[in-house]
């Protein structure tokens, strides 16, 4: 990538965050310091050959595959502090790593805390894929007797049932019908 090509990337995503679209030209010169259109045409092709950027049909600009990509850098120790890595961070996509089929994926934000032991709180929000098939331990929402839940799939000698993330709550056996609405393949949290 050009030198200045990261920065003036940072400044469009920054912009694209705002308004969810991006800039027309003229914008992007004052947005990110260019004085002319060429010097602009020029930054766009360089983006547009990397697949940040790319034109639509009608000709503006959109995200490329690769607008979304994210620094994923060195792990980060959760014990005794250790020396930083210069080493430059390699582009990481978040739905990319998240979502394979985007047709079948939802989110849901979890409510309670049944769950917690798992790593699952209250407002986290998880990413499902529909009509995934479940081995027993994944983490699924089904739906059980009309009601949805976030839990486990067990099996034991009687059968299917759901198990919580939190000894406080009790296994879920079924009274009448258990559905698999979808296999929990991610989660995230804002903390701020």
């Amino acid at each position: 990538m050009h030198n200045k090509d990261g920065q003036y990337l940072a400044k469009l995503r920054d912009y694209y965050a705002e308004h969810r679209v991006l800039p027309s030209f003229g914008t992007i010169a004052k947005l990110v310091g260019l004085s002319t259109t060429s010097a602009v045409a020029a930054m766009v092709n360089r983006l547009k050959a990397t697949g940040h950027i790319e034109s639509s049909p009608d000709r503006r600009l959109r995200p490329g595959k690769r607008f979304f990509d994210r620094p994923l850098a060195d792990p980060v120790c959760a014990g005794v502090p250790q020396p930083a890595n210069d080493v430059l961070p390699e582009a990481f996509n978040i739905d990319a790593h998240l979502i394979d089929l985007p047709s079948r994926t939802v989110l849901l934000t979890v409510k309670g805390d049944s769950m917690a032991d798992a790593g699952l709180l209250s407002r986290d929000i998880v990413v499902v894929k529909k009509g995934a098939p479940a081995d027993v331990g994944d983490i699924v929402v089904a739906i059980v007797d009309q009601e949805c839940t976030v839990k486990y799939l067990a099996k034991d000698e009687t059968g299917f049932y759901l198990r919580p993330g939190n000894n406080a709550y009790p296994d879920i056996r079924l009274t009448e019908s258990l559905e698999l609405f979808g296999v929990v393949v991610g989660q995230f949290r804002k903390y701020k």
